[in-house]
C-alpha cells in the first residue's frame, strides 16, 4: 500500500503476476507513471481496479492512499476487456458486450469494475447476465470518489486510468473455487411508498409527489449536503412480495424537475422505504456476509472486499471493524483485498441471480 505523497516505486515480485488488482483515490491514480514501469517489466500482466471512497487491505481501511495486489494462479488463466459507456442509457449493451467478449471455454467467474457515475448498474448486469447466462457468477463494484460524486476513473487492462469505462476479468479454469456473499444490515423506517414515475434509475414521483420534495422533508437539516447525505437514507426497494428487497443509493439530485438518480433502477409500481443505519447491525451484516462465503472446507487465497461507501460514512472510525470481522471468518492466510463503493454487484448468496446492491458488504473469495 502506498500513501498519498509516498514517491512510488515499481514493486518487485518473486513470481509473474497475471492480474493486478489496484484500487485507490483517484487523485492518486490520475497522477503516476508507475502502472506503466509495471507493465514494461511485465508486459504479460493484466490490470484491474478503480478509484474508491477508501481502500481496504487486510485488516485496515485507508484514505488518500492506492493499494497493489498482485495475483498469480496455478491452474487459472484470466483475460480482461474494457468498453466504454458514456451514458446510463448504454449500460445494457456495455454489459452484453463484456460478456460475450469473455464467454469462452472453461470460463468459471467474471469481476467487472465500472464507473460509478454514468452507468444505471441494474443494467449492466442484466446485459452480463444475458450474454454469460447462468452458469456463470458474476461480482464486482461500481468505483468511488471519495463522498464527492465529481468524477470516477477505471483501469483498463493495460494499466491505464480512464472514466466512462467498465473493465470485466473472465477467469478460466476446471479447478477454480469462487464463493461469495452479500449482506446490508440497515433497518428501515416510515411508511412503505409507491413509485409512481421513475424510468431506468430516476425517480421521479413516490406516491404521485415529486420525489426529491419528499426525500428533503425526511432528511431535514441534512437535505442541503445531498447527494452525499443521501447515502446516510438509503431506499429499500421490493418490486414483489416474493422478491428479495434491493437497496437503492443515490448518486444524484436534479432541483428542476425535482427527481433523483440512482445507482441502479427504480422500477415503476414498486414500493419503496427509507433506510437508516444501525452501526451494531451493518457490522452484524458484514459478519454473515463473510460466514455466507467462507466455506468451512475450503482454504481462501484472495479475498475481495467492496463495500459501500454509505456504510463507511456511518461507522468512521469502526469501519476497520466490519473488515476484521470478515478477516476473522477467513483467517489469517487469506489475503484480502478491496475498496469502498458506489454500487456492489454480486448474488445475495450461492445459486441466487447476481444484483446490484447499495450499502452491503459484498465479498468474492477465490481457492485453487
Amino acid at each position: 500500500m502506498f500513501r498519498k505523497g509516498e514517491v512510488l516505486k515499481p514493486p518487485t515480485f518473486d513470481f509473474e503476476p497475471q492480474l493486478i488488482l489496484v484500487f485507490g483515490a483517484r487523485s492518486i491514480l490520475e497522477h503516476q507513471s508507475l502502472f506503466t514501469q509495471i507493465r514494461e517489466s511485465h508486459p504479460g500482466v493484466a490490470f484491474a481496479g478503480c478509484s474508491t471512497s477508501g481502500e481496504i487491505t487486510n485488516n485496515s481501511v485507508a484514505d488518500d492512499s492506492l493499494s497493489l495486489t498482485a495475483v498469480y494462479f496455478q491452474k487459472t488463466s484470466v483475460h480482461s476487456f474494457c468498453q466504454s459507456v458514456q451514458d446510463s442509457s448504454e449500460s445494457f449493451e456495455t454489459g452484453k458486450t463484456l460478456g460475450n467478449e469473455l464467454s469462452k471455454d472453461k470460463l468459471k467467474h467474471v469481476m467487472v469494475f465500472s464507473d460509478g457515475l454514468n452507468v444505471n448498474g441494474t443494467e449492466l448486469v442484466n446485459g452480463l447476465r444475458d450474454a454469460l447466462g447462468d452458469d456463470v457468477s458474476i461480482t464486482g463494484g461500481l468505483a468511488g470518489d471519495g463522498a464527492a460524486f465529481e468524477k470516477t476513473v477505471v483501469l483498463n487492462p493495460c494499466g491505464k486510468v480512464e472514466s466512462h469505462i467498465v473493465s470485466a476479468i473472465g477467469f478460466y479454469s476446471d479447478d477454480l473455487k469462487v464463493s461469495f456473499g452479500s449482506m446490508g444490515g440497515w433497518d428501515t423506517f416510515g411508511i412503505e411508498r409507491l413509485v409512481t414515475k421513475s424510468k431506468g434509475n430516476v425517480l421521479y414521483e413516490l406516491d404521485n409527489e415529486p420525489a426529491l420534495d419528499l426525500y428533503k422533508t425526511y432528511l431535514g437539516d441534512q437535505a442541503s449536503g445531498l447527494p452525499a447525505t443521501g447515502l446516510l437514507f438509503p431506499l429499500s426497494m421490493r418490486v414483489s412480495e416474493t422478491d428479495e428487497p434491493v437497496v437503492r443509493t443515490i448518486l444524484g439530485v436534479n432541483e428542476e424537475d425535482k427527481s433523483l438518480t440512482f445507482a441502479g433502477d427504480i422500477k415503476e409500481d414498486s414500493y419503496v422505504r427509507l433506510m437508516k443505519a444501525n452501526v451494531n447491525r451493518l457490522i452484524d451484516g458484514a459478519d454473515k456476509a463473510a460466514k455466507l462465503t467462507a466455506k468451512p472446507d475450503v482454504n481462501y487465497d484472495l479475498a475481495i472486499l467492496i463495500s459501500c461507501v454509505g456504510r463507511k460514512l456511518v461507522l468512521k472510525q469502526l469501519a476497520e471493524e466490519e473488515v476484521e470481522v470478515v478477516g476473522d471468518s477467513f483467517g489469517a492466510d487469506t489475503l484480502i483485498t478491496g475498496f469502498y463503493s458506489y454500487g456492489e454487484i454480486a448474488p445475495f448468496e450461492e445459486f441466487m441471480k447476481c444484483e446490484l446492491h447499495n450499502q452491503t458488504m459484498t465479498i468474492t473469495a477465490f481457492s485453487e
